[in-house]
């Protein structure tokens, strides 16, 4: 992973306009805080415009969006909303991408909240001719449950998510990181995809954080993790060529056992969850399970 430029005596720009893309469904309880973080940004020296790409929808997301597009017009920013009829979150990735202008492309989670600094900090690396890949510094929401807190402990101090630029919930390209790739595929795994896309050193974490919320309850965690595993391995299959890119440090027993001294409680969680998804590997639940 490519470190986060301090130095800014050179002339790098930060001033590339942006294009963030939240694609939803069903999302009318997330996304007013989400499109409040993003009003709240206070560093970005461009335009940005942000594309709510609401996806068969049957609940308020729509007008809940639309009815913040007076505050965005007063910063001089631009809302759109797209209504689409068909569900499915990279179909509407790839028609809010038909609409989308900016230099840099930012895809958010609807249920992610992000800090003031991060649009400014996104926009200042991918201002570069390079292909580019950026994401955030990732923050799990506090849990409501035992669980998901324990297994969050662990989660979090995994090699692969401490500091390798994961990108859950929030990655963003400049244009030509974009071009490496057509339409998106449909795919489970669109983030393991876009990351994979880039070798380590043209993926940058900035400092700014973002805040992510990990599913609830021992039964949810081993959905989604069996959703991500086989997102994962999907990948693998149809896109061999891009797993050289992957560079996952291997915990190896030294490292088990050291989350294991650190977080006793979590690492059982997290073995568990493990184990859970092991053993029930051909199930075809794909609950989200928020």
């Amino acid at each position: 992973m490519a470190k986060y430029p301090t130095d800014r005596s050179d002339d790098t720009k930060t001033n590339g306009s942006l294009s963030v893309i939240i694609a939803a469904r069903n999302e009318e309880k997330y996304i007013s805080a989400c499109l409040d973080a993003l009003l709240g940004q206070d560093q970005v020296a461009g335009p940005v415009e942000i594309i709510v790409a609401a996806n068969a929808c049957t609940d308020q997301t729509v007008s809940v969006a639309r009815a913040r597009d007076a505050e965005f017009a007063a910063r001089g920013w631009e809302l759109i909303v797209l209504d689409l009829p068909a569900g499915g979150k990279l179909g509407a990735l790839n028609a809010a991408e038909a609409q989308a202008r900016g230099a840099g492309l930012v895809y958010l989670d609807s249920d992610v909240r992000c800090e003031p600094a991060l649009l400014g900090q996104l926009a200042e690396v991918l201002a570069v001719p390079e292909p580019r890949y950026a994401t955030g510094t990732l923050a799990v929401m506090p849990a409501r449950t035992w669980v998901t807190q324990a297994y969050a402990n662990v989660w979090t101090r995994l090699p692969f998510v401490n500091g390798g630029a994961v990108g859950a919930g929030l990655f963003a390209l400049n244009r030509p990181g974009r071009a490496r790739w057509g339409t998106f595929p449909d795919i489970i795994s669109d983030d393991t995809f876009v990351r994979l896309h880039f070798s380590p050193d043209e993926r940058i974490e900035v400092p700014a954080l973002y805040h992510w919320p990990m599913v609830e309850g021992f039964g949810n965690l081993v959905r989604v993790r069996r959703r991500q595993d086989t997102g994962v391995s999907e990948i693998y299959r149809l896109y061999p060529e891009l797993v050289a890119n992957e560079a996952k440090t291997p915990l190896g027993w030294r490292g088990l056992a050291g989350l294991f001294v650190a977080a006793p409680l979590g690492f059982l969680a997290y073995l568990s969850v493990h184990l859970s998804v092991r053993l029930q590997r051909r199930s075809s639940d794909w609950t989200r399970g928020r």
